[in-house]
């Protein structure tokens, strides 16, 4: 590794962090900028051990289909789960843990399974078997089907992941 890339391992995320930083105090002044710089150096070298190596992304087409179909269904979502508070009255929502096999063990592709389950309303991510084999949901209104549920949450957020990440 080269004596500048030991230095500053990550030249662009020094950039971003030293413009952050001077956004945030909201001056230019010297010290600033020189306090903002030894952060924007000291913190990427800090946290090189947390920073996980590059993963290619095999299918960018699918990816961007992916990214386009979560988008899709956190609006979607919202206004489901708006329109059953608002008819808690008349109909219940039936709220269940539910436990989904899972398929997919790339960490990258569990790690964004994660936060789109998270994202989307109506789903909370509560555990992950030990052995990444299963899931378990807790989710707002499974509806009448729970196989169903699965089938949609596998076909929709764990299939196209595989084919991202596997």
């Amino acid at each position: 590794m080269s004596m500048r890339r030991r230095i500053v391992p990550n030249p662009i995320l020094s950039v971003a962090l030293l413009v952050l930083w001077l956004l945030l105090t909201r001056t230019v002044s010297t010290g600033y900028i020189l306090l903002g710089a030894a952060l924007a150096i000291i913190a990427p070298m800090a946290t090189r051990p947390l920073r996980a190596p590059p993963t290619p992304v095999s299918r960018p087409l699918v990816a961007l289909r992916y990214m386009l179909r979560v988008v899709a269904d956190v609006v979607r979502v919202n206004i489901e789960v708006a329109v059953s508070i608002v008819m808690w009255r008349w109909r219940r929502p039936r709220s269940t843990f539910v436990v989904i096999p899972l398929e997919l063990r790339h960490p990258f592709g569990l790690a964004v399974l994660a936060m789109v389950t998270t994202v989307v309303p109506g789903t909370v991510w509560s555990e992950l078997a030990a052995d990444r084999s299963a899931l378990r949901l807790s989710v707002w209104d499974v509806g009448d089907d729970e196989a169903a549920f699965i089938a949609d949450y596998r076909a929709r957020y764990e299939q196209p992941l595989r084919e991202i990440f596997e």
